[in-house]
């Protein structure tokens, strides 16, 4: 069994349920310190953060990814333990197995396997851990990134472990990520007798066709790397629970998830003037997740791309679709940003699983990269 999958194993072990880091990151420091890494603690509140870095010159490769997992989920429905990372047919299974405690793993250990063949090698190897990413991940890179900011430290190159690929190993790699906008809206009605609608202000009533409105409308057609922008309602709350009973209120959350040729501004502006044309009785609070953010091709593209052909002889596609990372923080400090990691066919699953042959696949990958860039 290959080191990369043995780290795997023994982080899977440590329950780390968001914010909780369980130790994982001291079991990562610890070897990092070992192989030459100055370790930095960045805690803030209940979640653990670090930073490492070996050398002192640029340019500047980092490693970013979190130890903090979703929950289990029911767990009878699992087939063994999701923290012992049990391997069945070729297959690891674990709570974090593929998001991403395959990918933290594979990032040590080819930082271990390349500064043993290139001890004096160009620039710096950093990395950049939280355990505030499944969370609201206010303390956790964002935080960091701030106090790299306010050093006036500089990234050049960043690869983020997250599960980027889609059938295979390597098929797939984030570039980009749309920016996210959320909405917390309550809509203001007047409770009343269900035989007495005169006498009373339905809110379901009155937002529906605003609501119908939004959920039609076509927002942009995106660009040529990102997908167009869409709203979707995640949760929709109103009535006593008595059936004679019109609701005197109704609280909705949605989100926006937007490509760049949208501004928050325009967002919210739209938003608004809908629910006024419609009559909308609300109160609304805005939420921003996360800006949008592309890495056009340059150095860190190609030499990502070069090292999964070498292992797996394709190269990857290039994609901004999915959710949000915590690439949206890294961004903004001027490097280039690039996600590859194990198949997200499982994350956040129950029996959540990686293919044990990925993990060291994956492993190569990495230290394909470092060479490419720093050897």
């Amino acid at each position: 069994m290959s080191q990369a999958i043995e780290l795997t194993k023994t982080l899977i072990a440590r329950r780390s349920v968001t914010p909780i880091d369980e130790g994982c990151q001291q079991i990562m420091t610890g070897r990092l310190a070992a192989a030459g890494f100055q370790v930095e603690r960045l805690s803030f509140g209940s979640v653990e953060n670090f930073w490492a870095r070996r050398g002192g010159t640029g340019p500047v490769f980092c490693f970013a990814g979190h130890t903090d997992v979703v929950p289990t989920g029911p767990l009878e429905e699992w087939h063994s333990d999701p923290f012992t990372g049990e391997i069945r047919d070729g297959v690891l299974y674990g709570r974090g197995a593929a998001d991403m405690k395959s990918g933290l793993a594979a990032m040590v250990t080819a930082s271990e396997e390349f500064v043993a063949a290139h001890p004096t090698h160009k620039g710096s190897i950093a990395f950049l851990i939280t355990s505030d990413e499944e969370g609201p991940s206010v303390d956790g890179t964002r935080r960091v990134a701030q106090v790299l900011r306010e050093r006036g430290e500089r990234l050049d190159w960043c690869v983020v472990g997250e599960p980027s690929s889609e059938v295979s190993i390597g098929d797939t790699i984030k570039v980009g990520r749309r920016g996210s906008l959320s909405g917390r809206l309550t809509v203001h009605g007047v409770q009343g007798h269900v035989a007495y609608p005169q006498l009373a202000e339905n809110p379901v009533h009155t937002l529906a066709p605003a609501l119908a409105e939004l959920t039609g409308r076509k927002w942009d057609q995106g660009t040529e790397h990102f997908q167009p922008t869409t709203f979707q309602v995640s949760n929709l709350n109103a009535g006593t629970g008595a059936p004679n009973v019109i609701p005197g209120e109704l609280k909705a959350r949605f989100n926006l998830r937007y490509s760049p040729v949208q501004t928050l501004e325009q967002l919210k502006t739209t938003v608004e003037e809908i629910l006024r044309r419609h009559r909308v009785r609300y109160t609304l609070e805005w939420y921003v997740s996360g800006e949008p953010f592309y890495t056009a091709p340059g150095l860190l593209c190609a030499a990502v791309g070069d090292a999964v052909a070498q292992v797996t002889g394709v190269r990857p596609k290039l994609s901004t679709g999915g959710g949000t990372s915590d690439g949206r923080f890294i961004a903004p400090l001027g490097a280039e940003v690039v996600e590859l990691g194990v198949v997200n066919a499982s994350i956040h699953k129950v029996n959540e699983c990686v293919r044990v042959a990925d993990i060291d696949a994956l492993h190569r990958m990495y230290v394909n990269v470092l060479r490419r860039l720093l050897a």
